[in-house]
């Protein structure tokens, strides 16, 4: 019997701040369940043929959550897959309303501490061009936390490794589903 066959149903979500894994973890995740695996972000680049830092600095935010909203709605009409959003997308009210009609949304939340180490790895953020990322990422856990929590799960990372994260998110996609479906 296949255990995974009822996660592969609908397209699964993942939401959550910058660093929390949203990409690393959704490409392990999809292949654990054997699912494809989508990147909003990298979609959106490929829509736009430039990346999101030459998005934001060309065109500003406003019309980089636009497309982002584009193409999620796009990616959403595709057969169940794993898909990794910004950290922003799930904000957009539009974009969440899509989300959670078309597919399961997974919080992942890790502590921020956590996030700051990861998130100082890369420069490629440009929420974070110039800031202190710990200020910046407390700034956005005080706005973004309260529409997170509409996710359908949460899941608490930690510091742990990937395919950690991934165990934890099955169990508790797992239990979602058990409880829609007793």
């Amino acid at each position: 019997m296949d255990r995974y066959k009822p996660l592969r149903a609908r397209t699964i979500t993942l939401v959550g701040l910058m660093g929390v894994g949203k990409s690393s973890v959704g490409r392990r995740l999809a292949n654990a369940l054997d699912m494809p695996f989508r990147d909003a972000d990298n979609e959106v680049e490929a829509a736009a043929g430039r990346t999101i830092p030459e998005i934001f600095a060309d065109m500003g935010e406003a019309a980089f959550r636009e497309g982002e909203r584009r193409v999620i709605a796009r990616l959403l009409d595709e057969p169940p897959h794993v898909l990794a959003t910004g950290g922003g997308a799930f904000m957009n009210a539009e974009t969440r309303a899509l989300i959670k009609a078309r597919s399961i949304s997974v919080w992942l939340k890790a502590d921020l501490e956590v996030l700051v180490r990861r998130v100082g790895r890369k420069d490629s953020r440009p929420l974070l061009a110039g800031k202190d990322p710990l200020a910046v990422l407390q700034e956005l856990a005080e706005i973004r936390y309260p529409t997170y929590a509409e996710a359908d799960v949460t899941v608490e990372t930690g510091d742990t490794a990937h395919h950690v994260t991934v165990d934890q998110v099955i169990r508790a996609l797992t239990a979602h589903l058990e409880k829609q479906n007793p």
